[in-house]
């Protein structure tokens, strides 16, 4: 894994393990309530890359960091943005940008894995809900076949930095927050998915 990523999610992992925020993420994921666990996941991937020192933009977050102030930059549910003290770069490229899609249907799941593909950034997240890891590996089997597979191997390898995709469901039994998500990151030069 890139030091973005496995930054990325270190902090991303001790979010979703904030008391407040690990309840109603696994409220939302046992009763399946798509929209409260959107919300909640939102919340805990802007602190994550505030923690990490970017700027995060997203639907309740304003973000002042470009010239031009903005939530939901390129209709993007979180972009994050270098410091303005790292870089004083009146329009940087995003470090890393994530859509959160708690669609049921594989397609739209798919239309944001092709959206986030189409941005030039370190780090490309899409986070997805399915019930059971059955639906989940489907799920990721899907974008591979449709998304992926759809890209030469030229197109593949300069797409630069990482791409993941990130399935919760309700867990199994488990305790929160392990066992609630998966991870796979894109290989481009196999085209597939591995899980991490």
């Amino acid at each position: 894994m890139t030091d973005c990523l496995t930054k990325w999610k270190a902090e991303f992992s001790n979010q979703i393990q904030q008391p407040a925020l690990a309840e109603d993420l696994k409220r939302a994921a046992l009763s399946e309530e798509l929209s409260s666990w959107t919300s909640s996941l939102t919340t805990a991937v802007v602190r994550s890359c505030e923690s990490l020192g970017w700027d995060a933009a997203a639907k309740w977050n304003l973000s002042n960091r470009l010239p031009q102030p903005g939530k939901e930059y390129l209709s993007i549910d979180v972009t994050a943005l270098p410091s303005k003290e790292k870089r004083d770069i009146p329009w940087p490229l995003p470090t890393a940008v994530f859509e959160l899609e708690n669609h049921r249907t594989d397609v739209r799941v798919a239309y944001s894995l092709w959206k986030v593909l189409c941005v030039r950034a370190m780090l490309r997240v899409v986070i997805a809900f399915r019930p059971d890891w059955e639906r989940s590996r489907q799920l990721v089997g899907h974008l591979q076949e449709q998304v992926i597979g759809g890209l030469t191997p030229e197109q593949r390898v300069t797409l630069g930095g990482e791409t993941v995709v990130v399935v919760g469901n309700r867990g199994e039994g488990e305790t929160f927050p392990w066992g609630y998500f998966k991870f796979w990151k894109l290989d481009t030069n196999l085209g597939r998915f591995e899980k991490i």
